[in-house]
């Protein structure tokens, strides 16, 4: 009967995950083009910090219980999702177009703050508080360098979302709301249901963390890329994913080690490199005609289809 329960629950969570990302996506574009802000901005920010909403809550409820492996592996792992599967196949759906901010600032800061973590992560094999405090800091300069960029920039030639629709302001906050309620929820429901059925299959907690609960985590991220590559809203599909990935280093490895210190063990050289190859993988292929086609969205996808055979093999 548990077993019916949990299965049920979800695919309940696949639906809201769907019908959650079309409403954030709506509403988002909608805040954009009414405060004259690039969707590139909202991608980066409002859409990336909503859709890791779940990989806060995650991992810092993963600390809070002693599961150290559990949170930094979410975080390791969901960035190698957010780029090698989310990214291609949303790519595999709609080749997208690159802006050129993105490999000017945004995935040079991705790259910088990935060796970060790397560095405390094979110094210490973990989070420290004093680290913690260091990356949070640099998530609360980013956010608001972005939101000051973008209102500076403006959204005049933002060609992605003129002809999308504009909603009143409450009406645009309610549908984020929504939205990010049934990402957040939906997530929820998946992750339980896959790590009930990974756990009765002898799984460990490291490998739980860095496939099944990056994935289920991730889930929001892929719902919202892929319906936003579907609307050719390239630049909420491609800042999703770049912003989600240092919303997740900078914020979530900055919140949770503040609470309680993070000591992750089983997380080894392999899934660090893996993540820092499918990062620096993305100057040649978004710099190549500033755009990233099917072909590189294949390559991408069967990076995370042979790391993830890797880890169950191992």
């Amino acid at each position: 009967m548990q077993t019916f329960l949990q299965i049920t629950g979800g695919i309940a969570g696949i639906a809201l995950l769907y019908y959650g990302a079309e409403f954030l996506i709506k509403g988002g574009v909608s805040i954009a083009l009414k405060l004259k802000v690039p969707a590139l901005v909202i991608g980066l920010t409002l859409v990336a910090f909503g859709t890791s909403a779940p990989e806060l809550v995650v991992s810092v409820d993963a600390t809070l219980k002693g599961s150290g492996d559990i949170s930094i592996g979410n975080v390791v792992g969901s960035n190698i999702c957010n780029i090698a599967l989310i990214l291609g196949l949303s790519v595999l759906i709609a080749p997208l177009a690159v802006q050129k901010k993105l490999l000017r600032f945004d995935l040079p800061l991705l790259t910088a703050v990935s060796i970060l973590l790397m560095i405390f992560l094979l110094s210490s094999q973990g989070i420290t508080r004093w680290q913690g405090i260091i990356f949070f800091t640099g998530i609360v300069v980013y956010t608001v360098y972005n939101i000051y960029a973008g209102k500076k920039d403006g959204a005049d030639g933002d060609d992605d979302v003129v002809n999308s629709k504009i909603y009143p302001y409450w009406l645009s906050a309610a549908m984020v709301a929504g939205g990010l309620a049934g990402l957040i929820i939906g997530a929820k429901l998946f992750v339980n249901a896959a790590i009930f059925i990974a756990r009765a299959g002898g799984v460990s907690d490291a490998v739980i963390g860095l496939t099944v609960v990056a994935l289920g985590t991730s889930l929001p991220e892929l719902a919202t890329s892929v319906v936003a590559a579907f609307k050719n809203e390239h630049d909420i599909a491609i800042g999703n994913v770049i912003g989600s990935n240092i919303f997740n280093i900078l914020c979530i490895l900055g919140v949770a080690p503040i609470i309680s210190p993070i000591h992750a063990p089983q997380i080894n050289i392999v899934d660090i490199a893996v993540m820092m190859f499918v990062t620096l993988a993305l100057f040649p292929i978004m710099r190549s005609k500033w755009s990233i086609n099917r072909l590189e969205g294949a390559f991408l996808l069967l990076i995370y289809i042979g790391y993830t055979a890797y880890l169950f093999v191992k």
